[in-house]
């Protein structure tokens, strides 16, 4: 498409084709980056009560069993979070969406910083469990929706190795807060970063162009977009249009679109794998901070080396090339196969104190890589109008996963099994995560070419 094509009068313009066709543009870079930032502080957020649960138990007298419900008490919250807010940024835009949750868990995770007792912790991490399962999907689905089809996985992948870079951050400034400050200190940094970029996103991020073409938007706010885009070839265009090659489906709403016959069988594997990659992933970042100090690592280093395993998503860049280019279910797959390997390595690493790093940070690196390809998987998977939904709910089904994975390690201690045994059962989720996504590649319908036209004009 040249400027030209763009300057001739009544000339439709595809939204998506120019995202394709130009460069990524400055603005676009500020949209990944405040999109980067809410991951990565809703990666620190959700990992903080992890590393300061060998403080609550020796502040507040709790055992293991006891520490279950404050571990996934925000797990529930996100699940909720996820569930509700994928339906209402299909309905009412992603960035009304997106700023109201951020503000939700900043302000839950500030106040849970003055909690008095266990249970007061406990329903104020919920509260912010809610903000944080809101937050991510729609950071994720208004990212890739300002990405040009050939680069979509790539960047929304980097976007999204904020998360396991904050949970990582929230481990190395945990070993040197909590000394120093206090464990409520590590809260309090959790409450008001994120508050701080409220009014950052109030300010300079944009509605997604793809929602405001979708939903028939004025045409001088979709344009205003553009224009920081592709510059002054779109000041005269007095037509948007979006066209999506996608399964057919007669759905209205966007649990309707994901639940349709096209995409109900991809729907539930990427559901399953998700689950199994958060059974895996907060099983981990929950108890082994524990787990090694029982193995006899003292608790500064337990938290040092534990902080390695989400560290090691930033693999899912390269990941994200690979999407861009093979078939992106099976990169996964493969990912996850890994993982059921890499994870069954940590247990036979103890008293290896070298080892034990070198195991925690590889399977950090593949498991985190994997799961964090996940949503570009998701968004590139369904059309517009049910994407924030589609991204969601494999977020908030997922979540469960989490929830089984706190507890999980809980019960596996209760009938005392050993350190090598923990970890042996932990690694069964990969390979369930892997046969997931075999059965979606095998049973989802490929797309027919067929194109939906949305627009927006005077």
């Amino acid at each position: 498409m040249s400027s030209k094509s763009l300057r001739e009068p009544g000339a439709a313009v595809n939204v998506q084709t120019l995202l394709d066709e130009h460069a990524f543009s400055g603005f676009q870079w500020r949209i990944f980056a405040l999109c980067f930032f809410i991951v990565l502080l809703d990666g620190f957020d959700t990992s903080a009560i992890g590393y300061i649960a060998p403080m609550l138990m020796s502040e507040w007298g709790v055992s293991k069993p006891d520490l279950a419900p404050v571990l996934s008490a925000a797990l529930f919250g996100l699940a909720a979070g996820a569930l509700s807010a994928g339906p209402l940024a299909d309905r009412l835009g992603r960035k009304v969406v997106l700023v109201g949750s951020v503000a939700l868990f900043a302000s839950a995770c500030l106040a849970s910083a003055f909690s008095p007792d266990l249970w007061t912790l406990t329903a104020l991490r919920f509260v912010t469990g809610v903000g944080l399962g809101a937050a991510m999907p729609n950071a994720v689905t208004l990212m890739s929706e300002y990405c040009p089809a050939s680069r979509r996985a790539t960047l929304t992948n980097a976007m999204f190795c904020g998360f396991p870079l904050g949970a990582a951050a929230g481990g190395f400034l945990a070993a040197w807060m909590i000394p120093l400050l206090g464990w409520r200190s590590v809260l309090v940094l959790g409450g008001v970063l994120p508050l701080i970029l409220v009014l950052l996103l109030l300010w300079q991020l944009p509605e997604s162009v793809r929602y405001m073409v979708a939903r028939g938007y004025p045409i001088e706010r979709v344009r205003r977009v553009l224009v920081r885009i592709a510059g002054e070839s779109v000041k005269n265009v007095q037509r948007f249009v979006l066209t999506e090659t996608a399964p057919a489906s007669d759905a209205k709403s966007g649990i309707g679109v994901v639940l349709s016959a096209p995409y109900r069988v991809g729907s539930v594997m990427m559901w399953l794998a998700y689950f199994m990659g958060l059974v895996i992933f907060y099983a981990l970042i929950n108890w082994m901070p524990i787990l090694f100090r029982d193995a006899g690592l003292d608790p500064k280093t337990g938290a040092l080396v534990a902080a390695l395993f989400p560290l090691g998503g930033v693999g899912a860049v390269f990941f994200g090339w690979l999407m861009d280019r093979f078939n992106a279910t099976r990169i996964i797959a493969v990912g996850y196969a890994l993982t059921a390997v890499s994870i069954w390595w940590i247990g036979q690493t103890a008293g290896n104190l070298g080892w034990l790093v070198v195991s925690v940070f590889l399977a950090g690196t593949i498991m985190n890589t994997a799961q964090s390809s996940m949503p570009a998987l998701a968004a590139a998977y369904y059309p517009t109008r049910g994407r924030a939904t589609g991204v969601a709910w494999m977020l908030g089904v997922g979540r469960f996963g989490g929830i089984a994975g706190s507890f999980l390690v809980a019960q596996l201690s209760a009938q005392h099994l050993g350190f090598s045994e923990i970890f042996s059962v932990v690694a069964v989720a990969g390979l369930i995560a892997t046969g997931a996504l075999i059965v979606k590649e095998i049973f989802s319908p490929r797309p027919h070419g067929e194109a939906v036209g949305r627009s927006a004009a005077h």
